[in-house]
C-alpha cells in the first residue's frame, strides 16, 4: 500500500509569503551633509528703513499730502521732486503764523523761500544754503536733505518698525536720537514708506504729513515761482514788535 505524503511547498511562494511579512522600509536619515532648510534672517529696522530712503533718493514725483501741524488747521502740502534732481514744496500758511503762504525751491543756484500770497509775490535766497531756525517750516526735510543721514548707518539714530500712521501705507519706522548726538540728524518722530520708495507718512515735532493722493510723474525741473529780490527772509512764528517785521 502506497503511503500518502504532503507535496513540497516551493521555495519561491515561501519567499513571497515572507517578503510580505517584512516591516517597512525605514525613512532615509539626514546626512551629514545635509542641513535642515532654514527661512531667510529678516532685515533689522535700521537696514529696512536705510533700503527704502535708498530708493527714495532716487524717486522723483509730485504728490500732495495732507500737513497737520501742531498748531492750526489742517492743510495740503504740494511736493515736486523734479527729474533734474530740484525741487519744490509748497506750504500754505507756512510763514508769518499762517498768515503767508510760501513755497521752498532748491535747485543749482540754492535754497529759495518764496512768499506766493499777497500782492508783492517774492522770494529771499537762504544765506549757505539752508533756513536758520527761526524761518523753517521743517515739513520740506523728509523729501531732502534727511534722506542722506536715514540712509547712513553711522548716524546717530535708532531705529525700530512702528505702527501705520493713520492713512499711511508701507511700512513705519520709529526714529529717535542716540544720546551721543547733540544735534540730531533728523528729528526724532515716525516715518513710513511704500515699497517703491514713496514717503507715505511723516510724524514729528512739525506735525504729521499723510500722502493724500496716488503720486503723479515728476516735472523735469522746477524754478523760483517769483522774482528773486533782496528781501529778508519770512519767519515761520508770527510777528513780534521786536522781529522787524521778519
Amino acid at each position: 500500500m502506497r503511503r500518502l505524503t504532503a507535496p513540497a511547498v516551493p521555495l519561491v511562494l515561501v519567499a513571497v509569503i515572507t517578503s510580505g511579512c517584512a516591516a517597512p522600509a525605514a525613512t532615509p536619515s539626514t546626512t551629514a551633509n545635509e542641513q535642515p532648510a532654514t527661512s531667510a534672517p529678516q532685515l533689522d529696522a535700521r537696514t529696512q528703513l536705510a533700503g527704502l530712503v535708498a530708493t527714495a533718493k532716487d524717486h522723483r514725483f509730485t504728490a500732495g499730502y495732507t500737513y497737520r501741524p501742531t498748531v492750526g488747521a489742517p492743510r495740503t502740502v504740494t511736493v515736486a521732486l523734479a527729474g533734474d534732481g530740484s525741487w519744490r514744496v509748497d506750504v500754505p500758511g507756512g510763514a508769518l503764523g499762517g498768515k503767508a503762504d510760501i513755497a521752498l525751491v532748491g535747485d543749482k543756484d540754492g535754497l529759495f523761500q518764496c512768499r506766493t500770497s499777497g500782492a508783492n509775490p517774492a522770494c529771499a535766497k537762504a544765506p549757505d544754503g539752508s533756513l536758520p531756525a527761526w524761518a523753517d517750516p521743517r515739513v520740506q526735510h523728509p523729501f531732502v536733505d534727511w534722506l542722506d543721514p536715514l540712509t547712513d548707518r553711522r548716524a546717530a539714530l535708532s531705529v525700530a518698525v512702528a505702527p501705520l500712521l493713520t492713512g499711511a501705507r508701507g511700512t513705519c519706522f520709529s526714529v529717535e536720537s542716540d544720546s551721543a548726538a547733540l544735534t540730531p540728524p533728523v528729528d526724532p518722530g515716525v516715518y513710513c514708506y511704500d515699497a517703491d520708495g514713496t514717503l507715505t507718512g511723516a510724524k514729528a515735532d512739525f506735525g504729521t504729513l499723510v500722502l493724500a493722493a496716488p503720486v503723479s510723474p515728476p516735472p523735469a525741473s522746477v524754478q523760483p515761482p517769483a522774482p528773486v529780490s533782496g528781501d529778508s527772509l519770512l519767519a515761520a512764528a508770527a510777528p513780534t514788535s521786536t522781529s522787524s517785521g521778519q
